[in-house]
């Protein structure tokens, strides 16, 4: 085997390697003699086959074979003996018009990782914002559980219905005198005024009283989730059954026990908890968006350009998806492409602080256990089918690049805890909506540092919410190592729709239907600490009919 270096710029290495014709044939001719013994053909006993029938049978594939396996045992050779430290798999072409017979050129591409000196750790000063639990926010955060959990007594036979009173109506929508699919529901429980029915509806039923019959006349929203609907007008004959009246959110030992908890006690400390837990991370955000300033305001090296494309890559792709959510998708995407060479730049900024904390990792033996990247592969795994996981599994196993891809963040989380331990820390209290502002501020300051290189204009593109939600979403600096199976969740983004809402019994589709993510805010949010059972105080309906949200509010 031959090797000449072709190219050597910067990060840039460049290797044409020439492999024999003999090399090749000796390891075909290898290769027949290992197969040999376990070949069949007719009116030769097994095992007696001749090497020259065996290798005219199976010498195409057999010279694919070992041709790849050349090249590739060639290459790891190649980077061995250089010393090579490539940052992304090298680029491997074989020559144009290569055939068997003839000498086997590769033409071997590839960027190698940049010499850093580890910088020095000792004396690291670092301020940690924290923000004390005090009894009102946790007061406030009980009263919004129990607003969201409240129950209904009935009322007066002559009671009328107003604003956050409860009616339980049967239902049949019907369209040009026609009933259609998904849009009848019997017992259904409304709160006047909650917006959970299609617009106009509730507010038709203010004034009703039990045993009242009324239509009500909508106009389904254009851009209505069943297109059979969306835009179409519609009556609705609606039988009030009772009308209800809110009772008085207590937050005692009852209240408690219908979350699932022993006592209101234990909900408070659940809330607290969950608040502190909150907060303790908007902390660490902070701090660690200080520590990534600091580390990239000392430190300016060369950094692998494909490296940088595909961190750049995925912060497109984020950008992307954020744009398509606006009001406005065409015009979201037309800021953000305005801005493409800052967010290129960002780019390079991540990578070169993921190449820094990596550095600072090995000079100080931050490890990761094998029972870590075992449980980091496990919850990878889960979010493949069942079928599937055990192909993934091994493909880690037997891919180093991939599994260096799924442990970087991990990696990098160790990193920034051991910085943590030998920073100076100096505490100061402050109040929540001031730590958000200093994450808000510090979240700017990877787009400052980005666009300071060309001097702009215009600061950072802190008016973009898309752009600063994808690009400034997390300052890791090895987002551009996470694999792309961790990237599929986000496509689900437009969960708001009502399409699944209520899908206990299968049926997906009902008439003027709740919107259930609006009111299960008692799990949808960890600030607000509903944990255990508070979405299941909210039975959607007493009776399966009731349980197909065709006209659900988008």
């Amino acid at each position: 085997m031959q090797i000449n270096e072709t190219t050597n710029e910067g990060l840039k290495r460049e290797y044409r390697i020439v492999i024999p014709a003999s090399e090749i044939d000796d390891k075909i001719k290898a290769e027949v003699k290992r197969i040999a013994p376990q070949v069949r053909m007719p009116g030769f006993r097994p095992g007696k086959v001749p090497a020259n029938l065996v290798r005219k049978m199976h010498g195409e594939q057999l010279h694919a074979q070992v041709v790849n396996d050349t090249i590739q045992s060639s290459v790891d050779e190649l980077i061995k003996d250089k010393g090579l430290r490539p940052a992304m798999q090298p680029a491997i072409e074989l020559s144009e018009g290569y055939e068997e017979g003839k000498d086997a050129e590769i033409d071997v591409k590839l960027e190698v990782l940049p010499e850093i000196e580890a910088p020095e750790v000792d004396g690291l000063k670092l301020e940690r914002l924290v923000v004390p639990v005090d009894e009102s926010a946790i007061e406030e955060t009980l009263q919004r559980i129990a607003d969201q959990n409240k129950t209904y007594k009935d009322a007066a036979k002559t009671k009328k219905a107003a604003d956050g009173d409860q009616v339980i109506i049967d239902f049949v929508g019907s369209i040009d005198g026609t009933e259609f699919e998904g849009g009848k529901a019997e017992d259904a429980p409304l709160v006047i005024g909650s917006g959970t029915f299609i617009p106009g509806f509730e507010e038709q039923l203010k004034g009703v009283k039990a045993g009242d019959e009324k239509t009500v006349k909508v106009t389904f929203p254009e851009e209505y989730q069943a297109d059979h609907l969306a835009g179409k007008d519609a009556e609705f004959a609606v039988t009030v059954k009772a009308v209800k009246t809110p009772e008085d959110s207590k937050i005692d030992d009852d209240f408690a026990k219908n979350l699932g908890l022993e006592s209101a006690d234990k909900l408070r400390e659940l809330v607290k908890a969950q608040m502190e837990q909150e907060t303790a991370g908007l902390t660490r955000t902070q701090m660690k968006r200080q520590l990534l300033d600091t580390l990239a305001a000392g430190h300016d090296f060369p950094v692998p350009e494909r490296m940088v494309e595909a961190e750049f890559e995925q912060i497109w792709a984020q950008l992307s998806q954020e744009a398509q959510r606006e009001e406005d998708p065409e015009a979201a995407m037309k800021e953000i492409e305005s801005e493409r060479d800052d967010y290129r730049r960002i780019a390079e900024r991540r990578v070169r602080l993921g190449l820094l904390l990596s550095e600072i990792g090995q000079a100080n033996e931050v490890q990761i256990s094998g029972q870590e990247m075992s449980m980091l592969m496990q919850q990878a795994a889960q979010q493949y089918r069942a079928e599937d996981r055990e192909r993934f599994m091994q493909f880690i196993q037997n891919d180093p690049m991939a599994a260096a891809q799924l442990r970087a963040p991990l990696y990098e989380d160790k990193v920034v805890d051991f910085l943590f331990e030998k920073a100076e820390v100096e505490e100061r209290e402050v109040t929540r909506e001031e730590l958000e502002a200093a994450i808000e501020a510090e979240e700017s300051t990877e787009a400052e540092a980005a666009k300071a290189k060309k001097a702009p204009a215009k600061k950072a593109a802190a008016k973009k919410a898309p752009a600063k939600k994808a690009a400034a979403k997390s300052d890791d600096a090895s987002d551009d190592k996470k694999p792309a199976a961790k990237k599929a969740p986000a496509k689900k983004a437009p969960a708001k729709k009502a399409t699944a809402s209520t899908a206990k019994d299968g049926e997906t589709k009902k008439a003027p239907a709740k919107k259930a993510p609006a009111k299960k805010a008692a799990a949808s949010t960890a600030k607000d600490g509903e944990a255990k059972k508070a979405p299941a105080k909210k039975a959607p309906a007493k009776k399966p009919a009731a349980k197909k949200p065709a006209a659900k509010k988008d």
